[in-house]
């Protein structure tokens, strides 16, 4: 069986150094580099399975390498490595591609979790059957992480078309809060609590050209998706 790849980018030598050997003892393959600017060529010849990227790097910062691969990889998996705390910050992760983050100082437990929890989302997320969805005047593109309305194609993020996915799926439904939660974040932890928050209101915006198309949030319950 293939080992999983994994791009590692961290330029302080002592964490890189533990975390890569902690992670290849554990039969993960890993590449790292501790320069941002090498990481994009280094993503072109590992092709790697995940990318775990720390966000303050000489030379190029972890949001433009995730904003690069994003050009040419709309669904590769992306966990930021932050020792920034703000949540505008954690935000900006999120806007630009990533699809998790681990905060400084992490275990390596954690980080194998949340590895192997995207690994594993992505696999559902790609493995699905009917590939594109009819929304009232939208057409949703799974797959290809696209929002379509008549010539207009919104290229949406991996959480927001993982969260638009279950939607669509529990259509004239509710859907549990907490199960939304564990399904696109992995845990139902207070932050990606108000994640998910930033993220309704994205998809009701995304979505306002076709009123008959409402996410209705059922107060201490979750989301109700009402398509006409």
């Amino acid at each position: 069986m293939a080992k999983t790849k994994i791009l590692y980018v961290e330029d302080e030598p002592f964490l890189g150094r533990i975390v890569k050997e902690s992670l290849e003892s554990r039969d993960y393959e890993v590449a790292m580099v501790n320069d941002g600017k090498d990481a994009f060529q280094q993503f072109q010849s590992t092709q790697p399975d995940i990318c775990v990227l720390d966000i303050m790097l000489p030379h190029k910062d972890g949001y433009s390498i995730a904003q690069d691969i994003r050009k040419v990889n709309a669904t590769m998996p992306i966990i930021f490595v932050t020792a920034k705390t703000q949540t505008n910050d954690l935000l900006k992760g999120f806007e630009v591609g990533g699809n998790d983050y681990l905060k400084k100082p992490f275990s390596m437990e954690e980080l194998i979790v949340r590895v192997n929890n995207l690994l594993k989302l992505t696999k559902q997320t790609s493995s699905v059957k009917t590939e594109i969805v009819k929304l009232g005047k939208y057409e949703f593109n799974i797959p290809r992480y696209e929002l379509k309305q008549n010539d207009n194609i919104r290229k949406l993020s991996h959480r927001e078309a993982s969260l638009l996915q279950i939607l669509s799926e529990h259509k004239n439904a509710t859907v549990n809060r907490k199960d939304v939660l564990l399904h696109v974040w992995g845990d139902d932890s207070f932050f990606n609590s108000r994640n998910l928050d930033v993220y309704i209101s994205k998809l009701r915006d995304y979505l306002k050209e076709d009123p008959k198309l409402q996410i209705n949030t059922i107060k201490g319950v979750g989301y109700h998706f009402s398509v006409e």
